[in-house]
C-alpha cells in the first residue's frame, strides 16, 4: 500500500485531498500545525479509516517534523502554506517563513527520503502585473504582494531541486479554488464562503471595487483531479512542469454574487432581496485572471468537470447543511 503525505491536510484543499485518497485505498499521512486548518476536518477519518489514516501534528518550519513526515512516503502533496494576499501584506515575515523556509525544508526532506514525486500548491498570484489574458504558464509578470513572491520562489526552488538533485516536482498554480470545507470565518476568508456566510445570516456583503474584477473560479473536485493526474502521470514530458489549475472561464465579482444569491434563495427566499455594497479595491489584487489550461490538458490529460455554476450549486448546498 502506497503512502501519500499531505502537508496542510487539515485545511480546505488538503482535507479534501485526504478524503479522496483514503477512499481510493491509499495510506494517507497528514502533517499540520493547525495554524489555519481544523481538526474537525479530519475527525471522521480516524473512525472511517483507522488503519490507513495518520495525523502528525507539526510545523514545516521545523525540518525534523518534515523528515519524520516523509519517512516511508511514496508521494508528497504539499499544500501547507499561509495563504491570503492581505495577510502577507500585514505580516510578510511569517508568510516568508512558512511559504519559503517551510517549502525548502520539505524539498530537502523529500529529497533525502527519496520520495518518488513532490507535487506542490503553486499560485496564480505568480502572474503578478502581467495583463495578458488568458494566463499562459511561460509568461508571468512581477509579483504584486509578499505572498506572490513566496509562491514564485517555490517554483524556482522546485526547478532547481529537479535539475540539481534529479527530483520529480510538479507545481499546480491554483486559481481561486472553492468548495466544501472552505472556511467562511476569520479575517482572511475567501470571497465565496464570505458571501455565503453573509447572505445566510441576512447581512450585507461587500464587493471589493465596482465588481468588474474577474477571476477564474475553480471547484475543489477539479483540483483533486489534477493532483491525482500529477501524482500518477507516467508521461516524462509532464514531470518538472508547472500547470494552471483552473476551469478556463472568468466571472466578474458582480456576477459571482448574483449566482451565489440565486443558489441560496432556493433555501431562503428572503435572500433574494439582499443587495451587496461596494468598497475599495484590495491592495495587491490584479484586475482580471483567466487561465489557459491547454498545457495541463495536453501533458496530464486534465479535463475539469465542474464549471463555476455547477460547483457553486454543490457548494451552496453544502454550506447550507453545514454552517
Amino acid at each position: 500500500m502506497e503512502t501519500i503525505l499531505i502537508t496542510g491536510g487539515a485545511g480546505f484543499i488538503g482535507s479534501n485531498l485526504t478524503e479522496y485518497f483514503l477512499e481510493k485505498g491509499y495510506r494517507v499521512r497528514v502533517l499540520d500545525n493547525f495554524a489555519t486548518g481544523y481538526i474537525s476536518n479530519l475527525l471522521p477519518f480516524f473512525t472511517d479509516y483507522p488503519d490507513t489514516f495518520e495525523l502528525q501534528v507539526g510545523d514545516i518550519r521545523d525540518i525534523s517534523n518534515c523528515r519524520k513526515a516523509v519517512d516511508g512516503a511514496t508521494y508528497v502533496l504539499h499544500q501547507a502554506a499561509l495563504g491570503s494576499v492581505p495577510r502577507s501584506i500585514k505580516d510578510p515575515v511569517t508568510t516568508n517563513e512558512v511559504n519559503i523556509d517551510g517549502f525548502l525544508n520539505m524539498l530537502v526532506a523529500t529529497r533525502d527520503a527519496q520520495v518518488k514525486r513532490f507535487i506542490y500548491a503553486a499560485s496564480s498570484s505568480t502572474y503578478g502585473d502581467s495583463e495578458e489574458l488568458p494566463k499562459v504558464e511561460e509568461k508571468i509578470g512581477k509579483p504584486l504582494s509578499p505572498y506572490a513572491v513566496t509562491k514564485y520562489v517555490n517554483e524556482l526552488y522546485a526547478d532547481v531541486f529537479a535539475k540539481t538533485y534529479g527530483m520529480e516536482c510538479i507545481g499546480l498554480r491554483y486559481f481561486n479554488v472553492f468548495g466544501r470545507r472552505q472556511d467562511p470565518h476569520g479575517a482572511y476568508a475567501a470571497v465565496i464562503p464570505l458571501f455565503v456566510k453573509k447572505l445566510m445570516t441576512h447581512e450585507t456583503p461587500t464587493i471589493n471595487g465596482d465588481g468588474s474584477y474577474s477571476r477564474d473560479f475553480t471547484y475543489i473536485d477539479n483540483v483533486i483531479q489534477i493532483n491525482e493526474l500529477a501524482m500518477l502521470t507516467e508521461n516524462p514530458d509532464a514531470i518538472n512542469q508547472v500547470y494552471n489549475t483552473a476551469y478556463g472561464e472568468r466571472t466578474t465579482l458582480n456576477r459571482l454574487y448574483e449566482i451565489i444569491r440565486d443558489n441560496l434563495t432556493k433555501f431562503d427566499p428572503e435572500i433574494a432581496n439582499i443587495e451587496a455594497t461596494h468598497g475599495p479595491n484590495r491592495v495587491g489584487d490584479i484586475p482580471h485572471s483567466l487561465a489557459c489550461i491547454d498545457k495541463a490538458k495536453r501533458l496530464l490529460g486534465y479535463d475539469p468537470r465542474y464549471s463555476l455554476q455547477e460547483g457553486l450549486a454543490i457548494a451552496c448546498e453544502w454550506y447550507w447543511d453545514n454552517l
